[in-house]
């Protein structure tokens, strides 16, 4: 393993390090994507000649008017913290009977999830249990009987 590492660098075909905060992965994942259309990506370049437009991309101004695209809604797409569909949509009151229902399915579905000890797993858990709990028993009677008898002798 640490032979094909020390080829690989002398090779030059060194891999770059996995991000390690999530900062560095946004950085490094905004870096691999393409630049926005509107903030990043301007029409002209700065020396006045028109940047081309990626293979299949139309511009703003070549895109039909009124028809919305997968990146564009059909909102004003300015309008950023506008509220997303599903808190437009009117929030209906389901009655007692489904919620109860709801609930049931829920728990059904998060105890399909849980991962059930086997008995030896279980008889192992409970002896531990058992043996922990009548050692602090121990100790705290012992704790007790030589409290109680300090005091007698001191208070007689």
């Amino acid at each position: 393993m640490a032979e094909e590492r020390n080829t690989e660098q002398e090779d030059g075909q060194e891999r770059p390090s996995r991000p390690v905060t999530a900062a560095a992965r946004r950085e490094r994942r905004a870096a691999a994507r393409p630049a926005a259309r509107k903030d990043a990506v301007s029409d002209t370049a700065t020396d006045g000649e028109t940047k081309a437009t990626p293979k299949g991309k139309t511009k703003d101004k070549d895109r039909p008017k009124g028809r919305a695209t997968k990146a564009e809604p059909s909102k004003a797409a300015d309008a950023k913290g506008r509220p997303t569909r599903a808190r437009d949509a009117q929030v209906t009151r389901v009655g007692f009977v489904s919620r109860i229902g709801r609930f049931l399915r829920e728990v059904v579905a998060e105890l399909r999830k849980v991962i059930w000890p086997t008995r030896k797993q279980m008889i192992t858990y409970t002896s531990v249990v058992l043996v922990f709990l009548a050692v602090m028993v121990a100790l705290i009677w012992g704790f007790d009987f030589v409290l109680i008898k300090g005091a007698l002798k001191l208070f007689g």
